[in-house]
């Protein structure tokens, strides 16, 4: 399972990494390069508690399945038009969208499922190498999808992506199906209530919840509009924006190796409130420099308090869910950690139109650390847990 969902992250950010770059080429609009990011990402927003209601009351593996082939579907849809010389912008705005639906089902099951497949004391090393996978992924991808774009064209990036996918469903089909335990008497409305009842009983899952939405808000733009750097501010291209993201790649294993380590301590909560400090003041770093191996290192160190923060916090979210519940609690920390991300990018790329990229992230960053430290010395919940 590891091993075909690790295939399919790499295909899939092969995909991100010459779907931004090739939206920004054909349209030259900041603007729509966020609105793709917001398309593909707010039907999470939308339909995840659908997702997660689906999730605890049917065979998750099937969930999954499906998601997957729609996922395969949308990648070699844009192959198509790619190697058919038929693409548009709206294409693109399109897939992304319908890729975003399938993902709103298939998220929730995932992270449902994975607490499922080792011991309670074990989540957060498996959250952490999921991350780590994921991050693995994040290394490759881009490399190879750089490598892609360059030599053998755009539509072989998608075409490969469109391919991974077989790994991932051949691994689950391999798997034992796992059902949920939701009450299939209630309506799907009534589940979803239970689900809010539920977060909302716990101490502390509220917040953490809220962080998951600005945490996405105001830290995803620095990735989403990293082309924009690349281009605008160090005049490099696409093979500059590969090194980019390979860096960002490396400094995310880093973060999850080091989230992996702290499985067993203490105040998890402290330690995702400091790395959301140092990652706020380090995207307002990276939003000043203009020293390109300076900006590397400081994209490293980013990245790495992004995956640490992202995986502390959903480890604290899974460790409060109970298994006939965690596909409920899980499609809302889905919508708000996937929900911030797309309304943050859209609205930074309408205002990146007006000012600049390194006014927008340099906002963003303080911002991020504000929030940071009003979480940790006024609110105080988070901390504690």
């Amino acid at each position: 399972m590891w091993l075909g969902a690790c295939t399919s992250t790499i295909g899939t950010w092969m995909q991100k990494a010459a779907q931004s770059w090739l939206v920004l080429e054909l349209s030259q609009s900041k603007f729509l390069l966020g609105l793709d990011s917001f398309l593909g990402e707010i039907p999470i927003l939308l339909l995840s508690l659908f997702g997660g209601v689906a999730s605890d009351r049917f065979d998750r593996r099937k969930l999954l399945i499906a998601s997957q082939v729609g996922q395969m579907t949308t990648a070699l849809t844009l192959a198509f038009l790619f190697a058919t010389n038929q693409v548009q912008v709206w294409h693109i705005l399109t897939l992304s969208f319908f890729t975003g639906c399938v993902q709103a089902f298939g998220g929730p099951a995932y992270q449902a499922i994975l607490p499922m497949m080792v011991p309670k004391a074990e989540v957060q090393n498996a959250i952490a190498m999921n991350s780590i996978q994921f991050n693995i992924a994040r290394v490759l991808g881009p490399m190879l999808g750089g490598w892609a774009l360059v030599s053998l064209g755009p539509a072989w990036c998608f075409s490969l992506n469109g391919l991974s996918f077989l790994a991932v469903i051949f691994a689950l089909l391999a798997m034992t199906p796992k059902r949920g335990g939701g009450n299939r008497g209630e309506t799907v409305l009534q589940s979803i209530r239970g689900g809010i009842d539920f977060v909302r009983a716990r101490p502390g899952m509220v917040p953490l919840i809220a962080l998951a939405f600005f945490m996405t808000f105001f830290g995803f733009p620095m990735m989403v509009f990293l082309p924009v750097m690349v281009k605008d501010v160090f005049g490099q291209g696409a093979a500059g924006y590969t090194r980019m993201l390979t860096v960002s790649g490396a400094g995310s294993i880093v973060g999850g190796l080091i989230v992996a380590g702290l499985s067993h301590s203490e105040k998890k909560g402290r330690y995702a409130l400091f790395n959301l400090i140092a990652l706020g003041t380090l995207i307002v770093g990276f939003s000043f420099s203009r020293i390109l191996y300076l900006s590397y290192g400081i994209l490293f160190l980013a990245s790495g308090a992004l995956i640490g923060t992202f995986a502390l916090i959903a480890s604290l979210v899974q460790s409060e869910a109970t298994d006939e519940m965690r596909g409920r609690v899980m499609s809302l920390y889905n919508v708000a950690f996937r929900g911030g991300g797309p309304i943050g990018a859209l609205l930074c790329g309408e205002l990146i139109e007006f000012t600049s990229a390194p006014t927008v992230l340099a906002g963003c960053g303080t911002l991020l650390a504000l929030m940071g430290l009003w979480f940790l010395v006024v609110q105080r919940r988070i901390p504690q847990l």
